[in-house]
């Protein structure tokens, strides 16, 4: 991007509002593709590690490895981006994903549990792109537009999200047909998802919104004096600090909890369209409310939101536990009070990110924010199984709805001066 093109937004606060939503639209049309590779995905994966590895005590695995591999990407990514500008960190992650989709397909054709670990690592770059998106809405939305920014990118996602564990038989007779492994053809369709939703990023998100917002805020900083920036720079950091632990604690119980699920409602005899219906409303209800989340965070508060996902994280740790294996009804209440409360929890740790960062970092900062939620969803991941195994799913939830309290002594900590 030229610096005359540059140039010509900072001056213009019309063309900067109508690039701001362009890149609504964008998001949005990449996020619907995004979302359905997420999903697909995420519905299969222990699934099929567990048919693989012929034991349910490494089930949680493949979620430990994708999120482990969206960690790093989420620092690839935010590094990308706050170099070259959205488009190229986007994109880069993206095609990344979808590569990994296509080698866990091979890895589940040659039954070869190296490959399988290794491109779930790499599957795991689609993810944390996914989730990053929705940082790209906000670059040039004001204060009072970056809660609504961050919930039209995550509800784009819902489309492709139920649209993915929806498709999940459909995608298995797919495999079938062309003499892959039933478990594998939902990755089939992350990996068109995933590329698809690449390709559109690099394509359209021209001229790139985070180096218009890089370069107003530079402008802008020449007419601040040096106390305003010191008193600013010790605000930003705890707002960093409460956005970041918001989201990790979100992350940890809902990948934990979600992980096991397919398993837990396997032994209790639910077919695969069943266990499809349930996480297809648990990832709906990660991101369909969002819309009347984001309007929430931006006008109850973002801390006020974050003790709500407290309370709805409890609550569906209480009824995951409590609800009867057999139930699809209640499985299905449990886990979208599950994505509900990681829902509140994300858009307003996000918000509260959004707010404590200038353009000239913000998205490598954003990155390492990523990486810690990634790592926590890993390690929900990976611990899932080996606590179900040793105790059983109910523990887990019980043990996943009290975690969430931590979100209280976060909130106070933070309205201390």
């Amino acid at each position: 991007m030229t610096n005359q093109m540059i140039q010509a937004y900072i001056k213009h606060p019309k063309k900067q509002q109508d690039l701001y939503k362009r890149t609504l639209w964008i998001v949005v049309v990449s996020q619907m593709f995004g979302g359905a590779g997420l999903a697909a995905g995420i519905t299969v994966g222990a699934l099929l590690a567990e048919e693989m590895l012929g034991t349910n005590a490494l089930a949680g695995l493949p979620a430990a490895l994708f999120t482990l591999g969206s960690a790093g990407a989420a620092l690839l990514v935010g590094r990308l981006s706050n170099r070259y500008g959205r488009r190229n960190g986007l994109a880069t992650g993206f095609m990344i994903g979808g590569i990994g989709a296509i080698g866990v397909v091979f890895a589940a054709v040659y039954h070869s549990i190296g490959l399988l670990f290794l491109a779930l690592l790499v599957y795991g770059a689609g993810t944390a792109t996914n989730l990053q998106a929705r940082y790209a809405g906000t670059d040039l939305a004001n204060s009072k537009q970056r809660g609504t920014a961050i919930s039209i990118a995550m509800v784009a996602t819902t489309f492709g999200a139920v649209a993915g564990p929806n498709l999940v038989e459909v995608m298995g007779g797919v495999a079938t047909i062309i003499g892959v492994p039933a478990l594998a053809g939902p990755f089939i369709l992350s990996a068109i998802a995933f590329l698809v939703a690449g390709l559109v990023l690099f394509i359209f998100l021209r001229p790139d919104p985070f180096l218009i917002a890089a370069a107003l805020h530079e402008k802008q900083q020449q007419t601040g004096d040096d106390i305003t920036v010191l008193r600013a720079n010790k605000m930003h950091k705890k707002g960093i600090i409460v956005g970041a632990a918001i989201m990790v604690l979100s992350q940890i119980i809902m990948v934990a909890i979600m992980t096991m699920t397919p398993i837990h409602m396997g032994h209790h005899g639910h077919s695969l369209r069943a266990i499809g219906l349930v996480i297809g409303f648990h990832v709906a209800a990660m991101y369909f409310p969002s819309l009347i989340t984001g309007m929430l965070v931006d006008k109850v508060g973002r801390l006020n939101m974050a003790i709500a996902s407290g309370v709805t994280l409890l609550l569906a740790g209480v009824m995951a536990a409590i609800a009867p294996g057999d139930s699809v009804f209640y499985m299905t209440v449990a886990l979208v009070l599950l994505g509900l409360g990681w829902n509140f929890g994300l858009i307003s740790g996000t918000a509260l990110i959004v707010d404590a960062t200038e353009p000239a970092t913000r998205a490598k900062t954003q990155g390492t924010v990523d990486v810690f939620v990634a790592l926590a969803g890993a390690a929900g991941g990976g611990m899932s199984g080996m606590v179900v195994a040793g105790f059983s799913y109910e523990i887990l939830s019980l043990v996943g709805g009290v975690l969430s309290l931590l979100l209280l002594p976060i909130v106070i900590w933070s309205l201390k001066e």
